[in-house]
This record gives C-alpha cells, structure tokens and sequence, in this order.
C-alpha cells in the first residue's frame, strides 16, 4: 500500500476550515431551536388572546344588550327592585338569603353522606359478624364430631 503524503497546506487548510464548519452548524442548530421555540410560545400565545378575543365579545354582545334593556323603564325599576331593595308605594320587602339556601341543600347532602356511609359501614360490620359466627359454629360442631 502506498501512503499519500498530506502536504502541510491542506493540513492547515483542514485545521482552519474543520472547527469553522463545526462553528457554523452548531450556530445554524442553535438558530433554528430558538425560532422554533420562539413560534411555539408566539402560537401560545395567540390561542390565549384568541380566547380572550372571544370572551371579550362576548361580555360586549352582553353588554350592549343590558345597555338596550336599560332603555326600558319597566325593567330598570324591576332591576332596582330586586338589586336594590327599592319598593313601590304600598309594597313590602322579604329578603331570602340564597346562601341560606346554599348552606341547607350542602348540609343535608353531607348528612345523606353520612347516612350512606354509616349504613355502608353497618352493613361491613354485620357481614363481618355472622362470617365469625359461622366460621365458630362450624368449628364446634368438627370438635364435637371429633370428641364423638
């Protein structure tokens, strides 16, 4: 075999030209992770402002038709009457706390809670029970059978 002699200015052409190579990869690597990173966050963040977008329209549509039910005096003294306590001549006010209500419907779904898992419970504790009772009934009657 015969060995090709490298000449010292491809040596140095090599040396020069490798890690520049290497240098210019690694930046265009680089380039291309942080724009790609930078359109996932920019896309993120559009979807957000799209949603916001709507909600927002929404709460204007919303708006504008509180703004035309404000023209009608029937509903603004309905509206005060019910918002703010205010009464015609002759009428009388009753105020029912809705988180009275809350409070009484959440009470009574724990209690029936209770009662389920109280009576879950019971009836573990009675299964438990007469599987003892058995388990020792069937042992005296083998002592009994034994001792005959």
């Amino acid at each position: 075999m015969a060995k090709r002699r490298v000449s010292k200015q491809s040596k140095r052409r090599l040396v020069i030209l490798v890690p520049l190579s290497i240098l210019a990869i690694f930046s265009c690597i680089f380039t291309i992770a942080s724009m790609g990173y930078n359109l996932y966050t920019l896309q993120k963040e559009q979807k957000q402002l799209e949603t916001n977008l709507r909600d927002m329209q929404k709460e204007a549509d919303n708006l504008k038709t509180e703004i035309t039910k404000l023209q009608d005096k029937d509903y603004v003294a309905r509206y005060a009457r019910e918002n703010y306590l205010y009464t015609k001549d002759g009428e009388y006010v009753i105020k029912v706390d809705e988180d009275d209500k809350k409070n009484s419907d959440d009470k009574s779904i724990i209690k029936q809670e209770y009662v389920l898992y109280g009576s879950a419970i019971l009836t573990v504790l009675i299964i438990i029970y007469i599987a003892i009772k058995h388990k020792m009934s069937n042992r005296s009657k083998k002592n009994k059978k034994k001792t005959k």
